[in-house]
């Protein structure tokens, strides 16, 4: 077991976080659930993300997202994710975060986590737990991908460790070799479920109730959802692929109503062209809880989570906690300065 004092602050690399978070997928839907449940009851501190941005470079950005989450958690910290999408084209992944967790009593940092693998769990707890709210129960279906990325390959993950059932994923991406690549790897590591690839989005809709929309759409291009089945879920993790007009058409639920209708996400396009906010039900906490019906109007369900920074520091310390048991991580001493009093 790795102890650290306050003058210490233990590092985790990228294949160390992996070690600590593969085969977690069920516990992390349970820590997500909580932490959601935390931040609605008001333990937590949510600044807005501040977002890093290039002159006349609308693709590539790095954002900034301080929380602090109290009851079991007790951790402040900020995540400092990138999304650069021109980084496939030269063989690296899209995005790189690094997570920083202080002490809630000191303010000092304790750790510095490799953040990608943290954003990309939590990313899929979090649509994992809210396809098990608005789809469980419902008969087996087809999952639609749209996107074959790193993220709709870990909510597929969560999806078969604690999601509702389902035997064959319709994937589609602008990209045929991604989406080929991504069908590889799902069919090595689902063995029990069958992938087929799809270049039709209208396709995509007609075959399958649950839908994970994981892309890096800058503006929607989805204008109609006449072709889904009753009874749809919809897990607009990427935020922009969906027309404000299907918004307003929808049975909307967020994370967080005040940080998703902002950055031109889809909903804060639908608020634009409505002038209000009453087109989104409810948070997702709020369904949680019993306080709001899981459906209502028989509208698809359209879940937009902005992605709060609460998650990324309830799984880093879920990760930090567990890399001091099994006494993993490397321990920088003395990162942080003798006292100004003490220096010559």
């Amino acid at each position: 077991m790795i102890t650290t004092t306050s003058d210490e602050v233990l590092i985790l690399r990228g294949f160390e976080v992996s070690s600590l978070l593969n085969g977690q997928e069920q516990v992390l839907i349970e820590i997500v659930q909580r932490a959601y449940q935390a931040h609605a009851s008001g333990a937590s501190s949510l600044p807005h993300s501040t977002f890093l941005r290039f002159p006349q470079d609308e693709g590539n950005r790095i954002i900034a997202l301080p929380a602090y989450l109290g009851q079991e958690f007790g951790v402040a910290g900020v995540k400092w994710v990138s999304s650069f999408p021109g980084n496939l084209n030269q063989g690296i992944d899209r995005a790189s975060a690094v997570v920083i967790l202080n002490s809630p009593q000191t303010g000092r940092p304790q750790a510095i986590l490799e953040g990608s693998i943290i954003s990309a769990k939590r990313t899929a707890a979090s649509a994992a737990l809210a396809a098990k709210v608005f789809h469980n129960g419902r008969q087996r279906t087809n999952l639609g991908v749209v996107g074959t990325g790193l993220i709709n390959f870990e909510i597929v993950k969560s999806l078969v460790a604690g999601g509702p059932k389902f035997q064959t994923i319709v994937a589609l991406d602008i990209d045929h070799e991604r989406a080929e690549q991504f069908k590889r790897k799902c069919l090595e590591n689902f063995r029990q479920i069958d992938v087929c690839i799809e270049s039709d989005i209208n396709n995509v809709l007609k075959r399958c109730s649950l839908l994970s929309f994981a892309t890096t759409a800058a503006r929607p291009y989805v204008a109609d959802l006449s072709a889904c089945p009753e009874n749809t879920t919809i897990l607009h993790v990427s935020l922009r692929d969906l027309s404000p007009e299907v918004i307003l058409k929808s049975d909307n639920v967020a994370d967080d109503i005040d940080h998703v209708c902002r950055a031109k996400t889809s909903l804060h396009l639908a608020e634009q062209l409505a002038g209000h906010r009453d087109f989104i039900r409810c948070n997702l906490a709020d369904v949680l809880g019993g306080v709001e019906p899981v459906r209502k109007n028989g509208k698809p369900v359209v879940f937009s989570p902005f992605g709060l920074g609460v998650l990324d520091l309830a799984v880093g310390k879920h990760a930090y906690d567990f890399a001091l048991e099994r006494g993993l991580g490397t321990s920088i001493g003395q990162f942080l300065p003798a006292s100004w009093i003490e220096q010559n």
